[in-house]
């Protein structure tokens, strides 16, 4: 058997429920839609998460997909999809919640006296993390802005995560996180792999899904849950990233697409006003790639307007 949060699940069996966080001022109750498909052979048991920010769609579809299509007959272990973490940002259609306005994304592991946003990071390391052996975190650009197709490997835990990382099967591997918080860390801390998906924004896209649905399908095969070889790229390209932020506010213009390689100095963007005058130019800090451009065009001093990547190397599996 299998347990997690209030769902228990026989081998060869599948099942959905919620995992209570709280309950809205009109008398919803709150919390972690999760869906589990357990085998019927032994094996790990993989979470795959999306929607901790509710503007970022094509990962909570990818979800619901590779969970639809997954056999629990021919699966080794157990893959637990949590398809919309964040319920409330979803409902709000933004990226943070309309209960706090606080970004899920850089407050774990939670606080279970705080707010919703908090409680809901606590719930989750309290039961999902004991519960799963392996985490894969899918994220887009989500409204604001576009990211070139990449994966998130945690600084310092490479050995830990690199495997399923390259198994995501995107060619930029940013070695990141400068920032903490994320889903990512308290899985970390617990001593499992976890690893972060970026794929397109913006809007909703079903190549975008198609990506994703494909990372997750080729880590199941690199843990030996599913049949079938892993594929791997014959090499990957090592990245960090740096925000730039206007200094102006106004009207945003991009110059460049995700994933284009830029030369230092190169024109990335510029701030214009309303009669078309530019305020501020946006220019390349280095030789690298362009990782995420903001789409929103409504842009206020100190928003962030691009990501540059700067290529730290190359990897080879």
């Amino acid at each position: 058997m299998y347990s997690i949060g209030p769902l228990t699940v026989a081998p060869g069996e599948r099942a959905q429920g919620l995992i209570p966080v709280g309950t809205s001022t009109y008398g919803v109750e709150l919390g972690i839609p999760v869906i589990v498909v357990n085998g019927v052979e032994p094996g790990p048991v993989l979470c795959v998460d999306a929607g901790v920010h509710g503007d970022e769609y094509d990962g909570q579809e990818a979800i619901r997909r590779v969970l639809a299509e997954t056999d629990p007959a021919t699966l080794r272990g157990t893959l637990v999809g949590i398809p919309c973490m964040n319920t409330p940002a979803f409902e709000a259609a933004a990226r943070t919640s309309g209960l706090d306005h606080a970004n899920l994304n850089r407050i774990f592991p939670g606080d279970p006296d705080g707010s919703y946003s908090f409680r809901l990071a606590a719930t989750f390391v309290e039961q999902v993390v004991p519960a799963i052996d392996v985490l894969v975190d899918l994220h887009t650009g989500g409204t604001f802005g576009e990211i070139a197709p990449l994966t998130i490997v945690q600084g310092g835990y490479e050995d830990l995560v690199t495997g399923i990382g390259l198994a995501a099967g995107h060619e930029l591997i940013w070695k990141g996180g400068k920032w903490g918080g994320t889903v990512r860390h308290p899985t970390l801390a617990a001593g499992k792999p976890a690893i972060t998906i970026e794929v397109g924004g913006g809007t909703y896209r079903e190549s975008n899904v198609a990506l994703h649905a494909d990372a997750v399908r080729n880590i199941m095969r690199h843990l030996g849950m599913v049949d079938g070889d892993v594929e791997l790229r014959d090499r990957y390209t090592a990245v960090t990233g740096t925000f730039a932020r206007s200094a102006a506010g106004g009207f945003f213009v991009s110059h460049t697409e995700p994933g284009e390689q830029c030369k230092e100095g190169d024109l990335i963007g510029q701030v214009v006003d309303h009669y078309g005058t530019t305020l501020e130019e946006v220019r390349a800090e280095w030789d690298g790639i362009v990782l995420w451009v903001r789409r929103i065009r409504t842009v206020r001093p100190g928003d962030e307007v691009v990501i540059f990547g700067a290529v730290e190397g190359e990897i080879t599996p």
